[in-house]
């Protein structure tokens, strides 16, 4: 059994917006059972990413590194960047996404992901607007 879907997640600027649930849901819908689930976000400016999804201050420090590992376009340590058309979160926002993971893998038992018991899957949001992402989900 191969089952493929797409998952459309609404961001509202930066940060994590967790989509285990979603996942789970979708798992269940198709009768999921034992086999790798294969995530694929589809774009160059956000990643996908397993990380504690119990204490929300996990999240917030995760964004304050990345803001820190890779500031906004207008910060002067960025002055050298010149892809700037999109605006000063563009470039950092594809950056950010050249060093995080943008696929996962993860293996399914009994149609229930075998995630830890605190980890939750995660839609990163590099750019500061809204968007409208896309989540390839593949089943086999």
């Amino acid at each position: 059994m191969s089952e493929q879907t797409t998952l459309v997640v609404e961001t509202r600027g930066p940060g994590l917006y967790e989509v285990t649930p979603d996942v789970s849901r979708w798992l269940h819908t198709i009768g999921a059972g034992d086999g790798l689930l294969t995530l694929l976000v589809r774009h160059t400016s956000a990643s996908l990413l397993i990380q504690e999804n119990a204490d929300p201050d996990v999240r917030g420090d995760l964004q304050g590194w990345a803001e820190r590992f890779v500031p906004r376009g207008t910060d002067p340590s960025m002055g050298w960047l010149t892809h700037t058309l999109e605006g000063p979160d563009d470039m950092p926002a594809h950056i950010r996404a050249a060093h995080l993971p943008v696929s996962l893998g993860v293996p399914v038992a009994e149609g229930r992901m075998r995630l830890g018991t605190w980890q939750g899957i995660y839609l990163w949001e590099h750019r500061d607007r809204r968007h409208r992402r896309e989540i390839a989900l593949h089943f086999g």
